[in-house]
């Protein structure tokens, strides 16, 4: 599979490293531009490149891993992804600690947004609810499998993030639609930040 990237920070190269790890390339961009990612790319090795992010857009799946107040202007130069599976990694974080608020989207989910963003593209909410350093390591652990919430509208497209979640190591949990299940990963829901494991 190519996997691209919207955004090369700490998730999205986790994200990257498992990917490569398990013989996908890796499209990478970021706001700054291509030359500004030579170092990870070289770093990442030769399944990785650097593009534009209309050019990672165009890759089998795209995975939106921008802070919160940068997603308008990650998306919007984009060509309509109809039909591309993008997983939503964000957090609706309207300012990051030491003083986080989160964002008021009324009675929205945070991806319910972000797909209002993308129309045709068929939005999985994942990878989102842990933070980068417990995304990045092997996810099988002695005592089990490290659990990975996800939440989408189009089964055909969830079942295809929970496989590349599965090919990575972790144990995908199918929590419903992104309305639903979005409210239970999102900042502020009852699963974000819970650390699980799946005994096998």
């Amino acid at each position: 599979m190519r996997i691209g990237t919207l955004g090369a920070g700490t998730v999205a190269q986790a994200i990257a490293r498992h990917a490569i790890r398990h013989g996908h390339e890796v499209v990478l961009s970021n706001s700054r531009g291509p030359a500004s990612l030579a170092g990870l790319v070289e770093e990442l090795g030769t399944r990785a490149t650097a593009a534009t992010p209309a050019e990672a857009a165009a890759a089998d799946l795209v995975v939106l891993a921008v802070r919160w107040p940068q997603i308008p202007h990650a998306v919007a130069e984009l060509p309509r992804l109809d039909g591309t599976v993008v997983v939503d990694a964000t957090n609706q974080f309207a300012s990051l600690p030491p003083h986080p608020r989160i964002a008021d989207l009324g009675d929205l989910t945070g991806s319910e947004h972000v797909a209002s963003l993308l129309p045709g593209a068929r939005v999985v909410k994942a990878f989102n609810a842990l933070h980068a350093r417990y995304l990045a390591p092997d996810p099988r652990h002695d005592a089990g499998r490290q659990v990975l919430f996800l939440a989408g509208d189009d089964a055909d497209a969830k079942d295809t993030v929970k496989g590349l979640a599965a090919e990575f190591g972790f144990a995908p949990v199918d929590l419903g639609a992104l309305r639903e299940g979005g409210r239970l990963i999102q900042l502020g829901g009852p699963l974000s930040a819970l650390h699980a494991l799946q005994q096998d």
